[in-house]
């Protein structure tokens, strides 16, 4: 899963944002219909948004953190142009997304690739569980969904990751993926009341909003 809404420009770091009151209902939703489910392990990131959509969706379950898999991490835009900031956040997971490429001026999207898949190499090598709920980040997920994929060290941008969004995935021993959905909205399954903005084209909207 992606963490459900949140509000990124809001004079909270980013690393200590909360569910808005709709994620917290996107949450539910999700809770709603992943019920019943035996997960034997429930992952995050440790960051706050993701622990508290865990806390909604798998309140039985003890929440992991793997501070390894917190999103992508950006660079300082305060003093950027807004015109850069357009360009940057509404192209940045466009396409096959070269590696070397540096999210709003940060962490390469290389880094993520390759942190993100030391911890799933190490999640898969575990025998000790078989369904496993992962609530992580729209940046992550993507690195996790190109891998199973491609099977290699790429960056595929064109998986969209609504807020609450579930992806569903099957892994053997033998390391062969099946993806079986992505970007399911268990609040919105035909995506008919989402935005037509991508998420990056959203935080552009936000973060001019907040501008004075």
């Amino acid at each position: 899963m992606r963490h459900a809404e949140v509000r990124y420009f809001e004079g909270v770091h980013p690393e200590h944002v909360v569910l808005t009151h709709r994620g917290r209902e996107q949450a539910c939703a999700a809770a709603a219909a992943l019920g019943g489910i035996p997960f034997d392990r429930v992952v995050t990131s440790g960051l706050e948004r993701t622990l508290e959509t865990a806390r909604i969706v798998a309140p039985d379950v003890e929440q992991e953190s793997h501070y390894a898999l917190r999103e992508i991490e950006s660079g300082d835009i305060r003093d950027v142009s807004p015109d850069e900031v357009q360009a940057m956040m509404t192209a940045a997971f466009r396409g096959v997304v070269p590696l070397e490429t540096r999210f709003l001026g940060g962490e390469s999207i290389g880094a993520l690739v390759d942190r993100v898949r030391k911890e799933i190499d190490a999640f898969l090598a575990d025998p000790d569980w078989d369904v496993a709920l992962l609530i992580l980040h729209g940046g992550v997920n993507r690195a996790i969904l190109s891998y199973a994929l491609a099977g290699e060290r790429m960056f595929l941008g064109g998986w969209e990751q609504a807020p609450g969004c579930i992806n569903v995935l099957d892994v053997g021993a033998d390391a062969r993926w099946i993806l079986r959905a992505v970007n399911h909205l268990p609040y919105d399954p035909a995506h008919a009341d989402a935005p037509r903005l991508t998420t990056m084209e959203q935080l552009w909207q936000e973060y001019l909003a907040s501008r004075p």
